[in-house]
């Protein structure tokens, strides 16, 4: 009888032992499997996409433009070459449509708010598009870093979604009170941020 119930207890501390290790095991996994969705949920926060700008307007102005998405917010970081020296405007208009020979296939600034044209941030108004004037060098290079929480990389938010919309260089600055476009002049640079 005594042999019965060491047989007995053995199974159940056999038993016991075996429940707390494939409880440990489940909660390692369990940890482990929430290590991973973190770090999707990361890579999902953050988005690069870089294009190539390409002349227009019968210009040599080319470049190079990046858009990151990192927590919520879209930091823009562009470079350029063939520029004549002084301040130039950029946009980002409405179509992703650089096939014309002037840049007008891109459309208007792209202003999916219905404001007036204006600089950044203005009280009275602006475009989502309405980056603003840069300066280019003697050399007629230039750098423009430009970031907003009002845009995002395919968001389901059409007032802030940047995809389907091009990025244009003109020739001139803009007033930031000429309607509807600041008066900027020729599109001399194009690229459409299609993904």
């Amino acid at each position: 009888m005594k042999k019965l119930q060491a047989i007995a207890l053995g199974l159940i501390l056999t038993m016991s032992f075996s429940c707390k290790q494939a409880k440990k095991e489940a909660e390692e996994a369990t940890s482990e499997a929430e290590e991973v969705v973190e770090e999707a949920i990361e890579v999902v926060e953050s988005q690069k996409i870089t294009f190539e700008m390409e002349p227009k307007s019968d210009s040599n102005v080319t470049g190079e433009v990046t858009f990151t998405e990192d927590n919520g917010k879209v930091a823009m970081k562009a470079t350029f070459s063939g520029l004549s020296e002084g301040e130039h405007a950029i946009h980002l208009h409405e179509k992703a449509d650089c096939s014309s020979a002037d840049g007008t296939s891109t459309g208007g600034h792209w202003n999916p708010t219905f404001q007036p044209h204006g600089k950044w941030g203005a009280e009275e108004g602006y475009h989502k598009g309405d980056i603003g004037n840069f300066v280019a060098d003697a050399e007629g290079n230039a750098t423009v870093d430009f970031a907003t929480g009002e845009w995002c990389i395919g968001c389901d938010d059409e007032t802030k979604n940047i995809l389907g919309k091009a990025v244009i260089v003109h020739q001139g600055v803009d007033d930031y009170t000429s309607q509807p476009s600041g008066d900027a002049g020729a599109r001399v640079s194009c690229t459409g941020i299609i993904q």
